[in-house]
């Protein structure tokens, strides 16, 4: 890894490392009637058996609950050093740009998105980002990055001829990075609630810590023009957590801030994650969740409360085990 990326965490950080490894952007699409429903994740895997290291394109389409995973050879992929540009093909990726161009036998996707009024997580030395000061510990497992909590998109796609219009419509941008992904975790993500400029994310998940492991957490809350943060590393705590087949119960509380959370799971479909070895683990997402939260001070006053539509949602792994480390 670049050194100089960890104060960056939207580029790409696999420069001179070794298999294996992996790297991940996820671009969420909601059009502005929000029928249309997207994920879109360029990435690269590499592996010690380079007959199994490759770039990617998947594109969840939520509407079908259909994902296609979109192979191309490893040198199709590039990456600009000191900047945030990924291009797969003649398929181009930025925190202000998607320019997509896929033509193969699974499906046919083509056009042009910007986006605009990025909400970034702020980077600061201390804190480089999503991941605290855990982004300059060289052994984590998987690192996390926030490009964007909450935008504005303009332009449209053509999916095999049908033709989805963005315009207007709202985003999010993260990405992943590392060996893995944990064994289990727990991650949610809405930007439709009434009130505009709320979006949430949050991820529960097993870290690996040496010989050990830790329930650690991320949850940013855009509220008011600013991200609250909740996390392990500015020692917010968990209150309580719990997830049966239906929903996802979560309170945390920081300094500031007590923050309730309800996401209710719903189906959806299958996206590609790496192993070691190579992408070969199928995870459940689906786009079309539903997140109740209640943020209140300390004191006990509601500050705000509402449900964000279209949210992503994804409970993996096992969850007794991710359960017992957090509470």
């Amino acid at each position: 890894m670049i050194k100089s990326n960890i104060l960056h965490p939207s580029r790409y950080h696999g420069f001179g490392t070794k298999p294996p490894f992996f790297e991940g952007w996820y671009y969420k699409l909601v059009s502005m009637n929000e029928k249309q429903r997207l994920a879109v994740i360029p990435g690269v895997f590499l592996s010690e058996d380079k007959t199994k290291s490759h770039s990617f394109i998947q594109v969840f389409d939520s509407e079908k609950a259909q994902v296609h995973y979109h192979r191309f050879p490893i040198d199709a992929f590039s990456a600009a050093t000191d900047f945030f540009e990924i291009k797969i093909g003649p398929n181009t990726f930025t925190s202000s740009k998607v320019r997509l161009a896929i033509d193969d036998e699974l499906e046919k996707v083509h056009g042009s998105l910007t986006f605009e009024g990025l909400n970034q997580w702020p980077v600061r030395f201390n804190s480089p980002g999503a991941m605290g000061w855990f982004a300059w510990v060289p052994f984590m497992e998987c690192y996390h990055g926030v490009v964007s909590m909450n935008h504005i998109i303009n332009g449209h796609l053509e999916i095999d001829g049908r033709l989805l219009d963005f315009s207007g419509g709202k985003g999010y941008i993260e990405k992943d990075w590392g060996k893995q992904f944990p064994s289990a975790w727990i991650w949610g993500q809405s930007n439709h609630f009434d009130v505009p400029g709320v979006s949430l994310m949050l991820s529960v998940a097993v870290i690996p810590w040496l010989r050990n492991s830790f329930g650690g957490f991320i949850i940013g809350l855009l509220y008011q023009g600013e991200i609250l943060r909740f996390a392990t590393y500015n020692r917010s705590k968990i209150e309580q957590l719990s997830v049966d087949d239906k929903q996802v119960n979560l309170v945390v509380q920081n300094a500031n801030y007590r923050l309730e959370i309800q996401a209710f799971r719903t189906g959806g479909g299958l996206l590609h994650a790496p192993t070691k070895i190579e992408m070969g683990r199928r995870i459940l997402e689906t786009l079309d969740a539903e997140i109740f939260i209640r943020l209140t001070n300390l004191k006990g006053d509601v500050l705000y409360q509402g449900t964000g539509k279209n949210g992503g949602l994804e409970v993996i792994g096992d969850m007794d085990q991710l359960l017992t480390l957090v509470l």
